[in-house]
């Protein structure tokens, strides 16, 4: 059975190519497809998104929606800037003309007015920030209804995080630090809620190994585009600092689509909106109930990327 699914990223590389494996899983139909200005510049970070619709979207006739949402806390410059270099990639840019159109609306608006006119309830991945959701939410309260379920890449449960800020405490995720009213507004729902926290990802770094792997199958059209995508992340391969890359907007695609490459268990958490823990997830006995992801099958995992980007010519 087709799973309808309504995609927010925030333009990212592995946001993009999180996108381009969502073109390609069978019965899924991607609906809309919404960026932030987040961990990218929303500019470039849109039109990429949608010369990735273009070239490898299977004739799919979809609209991206921009989102005018903005920061409690940005992400640091120099991360965002890859959106830039995505966005020049020359297969990416062989046509010469976008063809995917912007949608007329905001993206909190564009994702309100889908679920409210769908039949079907829909099932939500966001790879960034929530702030569009719970924006949508304020809105209206009743699309809640209308979800199937979350499947969010955001929050921690470990001690510290990955964010290194002078207004932060050191324990909160970027995604939920960039917005932490967002979240909590989420958290008060009902959704049913799927989350792929920073711990996650340990079994999925990008490695030389990895790089390697899809290097030596450039002949591949989809692997040679993850390959040059990937290749814009710096390695810092003898240290690991909060910048270094596990694959976690893919992951959380991957898993969306394909659950049995991981192990999840249910917990209960909850959100700090307080400086300077804003932003800090927590494991709380009387806090909403949520699935998280706490082992990956590595080998499944980089399976199922090389056979969803061999479907591209």
């Amino acid at each position: 059975m087709t799973e309808k699914v309504y995609f927010n990223h925030d333009g990212g590389v592995d946001d993009l190519i999180s996108l381009f494996l969502l073109l390609q899983m069978e019965d899924v139909e991607l609906v809309g497809v919404g960026a932030v200005d987040a961990d990218s510049y929303v500019g470039p970070a849109a039109e990429a998104s949608r010369k990735i619709i273009d070239r490898f979207g299977h004739a799919q006739k979809l609209a991206v929606a921009i989102s005018d949402s903005r920061a409690v806390h940005s992400f640091p410059k120099e991360w965002r800037l890859a959106a830039y270099s995505e966005n020049a990639l020359p297969i990416l840019n062989e046509a010469g003309t976008i063809m995917t159109p912007i949608s007329p609306e905001p993206a909190h608006l564009d994702l309100l007015h889908k679920l409210q006119q769908t039949t079907t309830p829909l099932s939500l991945v966001f790879t960034g920030p929530l702030t569009d959701l719970a924006r949508a939410l304020q809105i209206d309260p009743t699309i809640e209804k209308k979800i199937k379920r979350l499947v969010w890449m955001g929050g921690t449960f470990l001690e510290r995080g990955n964010v290194a800020e002078p207004d932060s405490d050191g324990t909160q995720e970027w995604n939920a630090f960039w917005d932490p009213a967002a979240v909590k507004t989420v958290f008060d729902t009902q959704i049913p809620l799927e989350l792929v926290s920073l711990e996650s990802t340990n079994n999925v770094p990008l490695t030389q190994e990895i790089r390697q792997h899809w290097a030596a199958q450039r002949r591949f059209t989809g692997l040679d585009f993850i390959g040059n995508s990937y290749a814009l992340v710096p390695e810092l391969r003898l240290f690991e600092t909060n910048s270094t890359y596990y694959l976690w907007d893919v992951l959380t695609t991957c898993y969306f689509f394909a659950a049995d490459i991981v192990k999840t268990k249910e917990i209960t958490c909850a959100v700090n909106t307080s400086s300077p823990s804003d932003g800090r997830t927590y494991l709380d006995p009387n806090g909403r109930p949520a699935k998280l992801i706490y082992d990956v099958s590595h080998e499944k995992f980089f399976a199922l990327i090389d056979r969803l980007a061999r479907k591209v010519d």
